[in-house]
């Protein structure tokens, strides 16, 4: 499965790290475990061009692809941070628009909410953000029914998870739904990663409810 990353000048660092490595190593424990040559996850950052990424904290970042020359993308995924610029950005919302056509799965991890709802995949629909942007979420996007008290709200083919680490969870959860609890316990172990399966639950975990 290819999982196009969206990076962004300003993109918060773990949530889009976070992801990248809980499915790069649930590739690797598989490979392991399963003793198989292929590779389940192939995770990739894409940017609107090629050039370095100044994510949050003037970390740089080298992208993959740019919007013109990715391989088509089966998992979308888009974190959040400060996402004034790709807000702002028409060629970004219309890119997010295209791929969330043609993926499978459709997912957003912390204030990258904003960014789905902007291009309108939200509407109609439960999602999350991080706590801080509930009310925002609330506010600016009346047609979504916003949660504040869970780590990520699965609705089928879209995803969506509270902020940062949250989406080390929900891509968790992803890599259970799609190839089983085992492996998802599996990766967590390997990270060195505390996981609990229920949003719910693991959002009173981290003392939030």
């Amino acid at each position: 499965m290819n999982i196009g990353i969206l990076i962004f000048p300003g993109v918060e660092i773990l949530d889009f790290t976070g992801p990248f490595e809980a499915f790069s190593v649930a590739t690797r424990v598989a490979q392991r475990d399963r003793k198989i040559q292929e590779v389940l996850f192939r995770a990739f950052f894409v940017a609107e061009t090629s050039d370095v990424v100044s994510a949050r904290y003037d970390l740089l970042v080298t992208p993959h692809y740019g919007f013109d020359d990715h391989p088509p993308i089966e998992l979308l995924l888009i974190p959040g941070g400060i996402v004034d610029q790709p807000r702002s950005s028409p060629k970004t919302i219309e890119w997010i628009k295209r791929n969330a056509e043609s993926a499978q799965l459709v997912t957003s991890v912390c204030t990258g909410a904003f960014l789905l709802a902007q291009a309108g995949i939200l509407g109609g629909l439960k999602a999350t953000t991080h706590w801080e942007d509930i009310a925002d979420l609330r506010s600016e996007f009346p047609s979504v029914e916003v949660v504040d008290d869970q780590a990520w709200i699965d609705q089928g083919r879209v995803v969506t998870s509270a902020g940062i680490a949250a989406g080390i969870d929900m891509s968790l959860h992803l890599i259970s739904r799609l190839q089983g609890h085992g492996l998802a316990r599996a990766t967590a172990r390997q990270m060195v990663y505390h996981w609990q399966r229920d949003p719910a639950r693991n959002f009173a975990a981290a003392g939030f409810a």
